[in-house]
């Protein structure tokens, strides 16, 4: 995340879909270079446009963030209840506005049926396996989960424990959770 604060880092941003439930995880870390800036960042929250309940992870500039999500939001309302739509549109524009190309951010957006990683390059991933994950630790995150969903475990554990996981290993992430579960 360069642009106008070089060195900021933090955040990594999980998704696991099992049981018929999708669980969102945010670790609460912003850093700036090697100083963590603040400890208890809520990076997952719950959006309801039109009556839908959505959740949403990000990394990147919460500013930047906020201003894709109040994006989502408006598309949503347009296509109640028609997530992959709304985050198509979005990336489309996210894409072609002049405005929204300096936006540094990525999502992770759930209903609780379907999930999607939104990027500023245009892209509406599916994710594979029914793990997804974003941000600086996303990677050891991703692998811990991939692992842990072939157990027994539910959805929420297996997102505690792939993120505990990436946190023993990123220093950008700490335990700082924040968890959201939906479908």
């Amino acid at each position: 995340m360069s642009g106008a604060f070089p060195g900021w880092h933090g955040t990594t941003i999980l998704a696991v879909r099992k049981g018929g439930r999708v669980v969102v995880a945010g670790d609460g870390q912003v850093s700036l270079g090697q100083t963590v800036i603040k400890g208890s960042a809520r990076k997952v929250r719950r959006i309801s446009p039109g009556g839908h309940e959505i959740v949403a992870g990000f990394a990147g500039s919460t500013a930047d963030a906020f201003t894709l999500l109040e994006r989502l939001e408006t598309k949503l309302e347009a296509a109640p209840g028609q997530l992959q739509r709304a985050a198509v549109e979005l990336a489309k524009d996210w894409r072609t506005d002049k405005y929204l190309q300096k936006l540094e951010a990525m999502l992770i957006v759930t209903d609780g049926r379907e999930f999607y990683v939104i990027t500023g390059a245009g892209d509406v991933l599916e994710p594979e396996h029914d793990v997804a994950a974003i941000g600086s630790g996303g990677m050891y995150a991703l692998a811990a989960a991939r692992a842990l969903v072939e157990t027994e475990l539910d959805a929420e554990t297996i997102a505690r424990r792939a993120m505990a996981i990436a946190a023993d290993i990123c220093v950008y992430t700490n335990g700082a959770l924040t968890v959201e579960t939906i479908g």
